[in-house]
């Protein structure tokens, strides 16, 4: 089965990025869309890869040709999904995995209903943290009001988990990874078990230990 939209979501900082990486090394057919974004790039990031990177002008010249299936502004920049992306994935009989925010992911949601949504989540809002200053270190950008405004912003973010077919739980990567992989082939259609069982696990309804958890710890914290 091909043509198949999986809609990934997770607050910066999260790992997102690192486990969909490997997912996609792991899973054949799998078409990752790079979005269109106004910001500047990050530390390594190049263009066409990370995000198209574009102006603000043109951004808004996309927006006026409705050239999105999802946009949003997120931090006073933009960041969008090309309709043609879709377009590409579904010639090529594969499927496509977005990578987009809580605000996008709403939008593409109601659009498409059959669309796959996974929300990725660290395991506590320390853990958060620590990622987002390495980050921060790795890109020689210490910023202690973004690092506080994006942990403000992650809690905000996981208030809309629910509306999300699955969750993956982000403290070990590799099982991260088998979880995310499960519930990509089991939509698939594949045969297995552990598979079907995995991805049952993570599903958001099922408000698996390792969840709840994570969302005791945003909580309390």
């Amino acid at each position: 089965m091909a043509g198949i939209l999986f809609i990934i979501s997770a607050p910066s900082g999260s790992g997102k990025s690192t486990l969909v990486a490997g997912v996609r090394s792991l899973v054949a057919g799998l078409e990752f869309s790079v979005s269109y974004t106004t910001r500047a790039p990050r530390g390594s990031e190049v263009d066409g890869e990370a995000y198209h990177f574009t102006t603000r002008e043109n951004f808004e010249a996309m927006i006026a040709r409705d050239e999105f299936l999802e946009w949003a502004e997120v931090f006073g920049n933009y960041y969008g999904t090309a309709r043609s992306a879709l377009d590409q994935a579904r010639q090529h009989n594969h499927d496509l995995l977005l990578d987009i925010d809580v605000q996008g992911a709403m939008q593409v949601m109601q659009k498409m209903p059959d669309a796959i949504s996974i929300f990725i989540l660290p395991p506590s809002p320390q853990v958060l943290e620590m990622r987002l200053r390495n980050r921060s270190l790795a890109e020689n950008m210490s910023d202690e009001t973004v690092i506080q405004r994006r942990l403000t912003e992650a809690r905000n973010e996981l208030q809309f988990l629910e509306k999300y077919k699955y969750a993956v739980v982000n403290d070990v990567l590799d099982q991260a990874v088998t979880e995310l992989k499960a519930v990509v082939m089991t939509e698939r259609g594949e045969e297995g078990r552990y598979l079907r069982e995995l991805a049952q696990s993570c599903r958001t309804s099922a408000m698996s230990e390792r969840l709840s958890h994570s969302l005791h710890s945003f909580a309390r914290d």
